[in-house]
């Protein structure tokens, strides 16, 4: 079994899909990988991932819905989720935070950004489990 921290990133775009795990690969995590919603939801159940990331538009169930099912199952309520979309409209910032997102990246976006982003969530969620 890897020591690897594991990563679930969920898009409906193969190209980027496959940017975004070189880059993730290359900075040491494991990548799994979900084009549809409720792919994402099996996934998760199969790979219990360190953290999420996730794009709002997305085939058979949408990120929102994603999010929410996964942050009110007591199960994956503190794996962070990182939305990842082109929207970015205050209004879908809100929708998403309000649905428990704990952070939200706009495409296009600088691999340094979410890198960052990515070790700050793990960071918080290190911190907070050692706090129970």
């Amino acid at each position: 079994m890897s020591d690897k921290t594991k990563l679930l990133l969920v898009d409906d775009e193969p190209d980027l899909v496959q940017l975004v795990c070189l880059r993730l690969n290359t900075a040491g995590y494991e990548v799994a990988v979900a084009y549809d919603g409720q792919e994402a939801l099996d996934r998760v159940k199969q790979s219990r991932p360190d953290l999420i990331i996730l794009d709002l538009m997305l085939p058979k169930m949408d990120g929102y819905k994603v999010c929410r099912l996964l942050k009110f199952d007591e199960r994956y309520q503190k794996v962070p989720v990182l939305i990842f979309t082109a929207r970015a409209q205050a209004e879908d910032i809100k929708l998403a935070m309000d649905c428990g997102a704990d952070a939200y990246l706009t495409k296009p976006f600088e691999a340094s950004v979410l890198l960052a982003k990515i070790k700050e969530l793990l960071d918080t969620a290190k911190t907070a489990c050692k706090k129970e």
